[in-house]
């Protein structure tokens, strides 16, 4: 007999972050390197929300110069985009993408190292590590808590190769 599973289990499936895709699949960037992993992030929409006081009718005085009737104003808010919300793909270790224990262990000690990751190693990319990886890579332009191959070269957890000599 089959038995579906809880709905818990499928709404926490639906609400976890995307891992990385391989290009192996047909899913990445246009100019994709053939067999290298990738992941999508969303940059947020920048908005900015503007409330000023806009005098809708001015102050009346009497011949005196006594104020009468004081200045109405009214509050006009407005809104714009100034940056829309984007899609970027960006490299990560396939590594990552295969769920190596021995290399998230790496990631979370190399964390650790930084005194950006406090858990135990435990080889698992769970929301401790996702948290840290994101506190190592925003300051360095990418918002995301999968760990970037770029991140995991200034680890030192990826070969440089020839063009990061």
């Amino acid at each position: 007999m089959i038995r579906p599973l809880p709905l818990v289990l499928l709404l926490a499936a639906a609400c976890a972050p995307a891992p990385p895709v391989p290009v192996a699949r047909g899913l990445g960037p246009p100019d994709a390197r053939p067999g290298a992993c990738y992941a999508r992030g969303l940059t947020p929409a920048v908005i900015e929300t503007v409330t000023e006081q806009v005098q809708e009718a001015p102050e009346r005085r009497d011949a005196a110069g006594r104020v009468v009737a004081p200045a109405r104003f009214v509050t006009q808010t407005s809104t714009r985009i100034l940056r829309a919300r984007g899609e970027n793909w960006f490299e990560t270790p396939c590594a990552l993408r295969a769920g190596s224990a021995d290399f998230i262990a790496q990631v979370q000690r190399a964390l650790a190292a930084r005194a950006l990751y406090g858990g135990a190693i435990t080889g698992v990319y769970d929301a401790a590590t996702r948290r840290a990886v994101r506190a190592y890579q925003t300051p360095r332009g990418l918002d995301s808590g999968t760990l970037s191959l770029e991140a995991a070269k200034s680890l030192g957890l990826v070969a440089l190769g020839r063009d990061g000599v």
